[in-house]
């Protein structure tokens, strides 16, 4: 159950962090398109710190809340509150998938990981990523990609606010056509982190595996 829950947030934090894919555009865009995607990639390159809440959306319905804390480039953490169990690390080099009931914990380089993206030094959306669709209407911004990653195969679409171009939801379409999504809000840029948060207990792998 854990390394699906697992899987289930990385798909949708690759959303979250735009570069998905490496591959050309898959259409041709208008000037206004390349415009919006590159006021979205000034936007993302930024913002350097983040934190506040987010709500997940499981395909079968489920619904679980919690806290994010958010370092570029490298570090970011995802804690969810009672009763789910769930907390996820990243501190550079590593991931860290913790089920804090079972006292469990999974670690995958972070190079390996969709989460690289979103933790990028530096973003760049046309370069990087494989985009499908860029609509603009009054108050949001879709933006669909094609994901070929490690942990999903299927679609991406991110939902950005129209006036300011943050973040504001982003959802993974799965080859079975299933949805995970994550909507964040109460969101802080650019303000001060504890690093304290981005540590990952290796010693609890080592008893772990004992």
């Amino acid at each position: 159950m854990l390394l699906k829950s697992a899987s289930f947030f990385l798909k949708s934090l690759a959303a979250c962090g735009v570069l998905l894919v490496t591959g050309t555009v898959a259409f041709a865009l208008t000037p206004d398109q390349q415009k919006t995607l590159s006021d979205v990639n000034a936007y993302f390159n930024s913002v350097k710190t983040m934190h506040g809440d987010f709500i997940q959306f499981g395909p079968t319905g489920e619904q679980t809340e919690g806290k994010f804390y958010l370092a570029r480039p490298g570090k970011v953490r995802f804690y969810y509150n009672p009763p789910a169990k769930l907390d996820i690390i990243a501190d550079g080099k590593s991931v860290s998938v913790k089920d804090r009931k079972l006292a469990t914990q999974d670690i995958w380089p972070l190079s390996q990981t969709p989460l690289r993206f979103l933790l990028a030094e530096n973003i760049n959306l046309q370069a990087d990523a494989e985009v499908t669709e860029v609509l603009a209407e009054p108050d949001l911004i879709t933006i669909v990609l094609s994901d070929e990653t490690t942990f999903n195969s299927g679609t991406l679409t991110l939902i950005f606010d129209a006036k300011d171009y943050e973040l504001k939801q982003w959802t993974v379409t799965d080859a079975q056509g299933y949805d995970t999504s994550v909507a964040i809000y109460n969101v802080t840029s650019n303000g001060p982190t504890n690093p304290k948060l981005f540590q990952i207990d290796y010693l609890a792998n080592t008893r772990q595996n004992q």
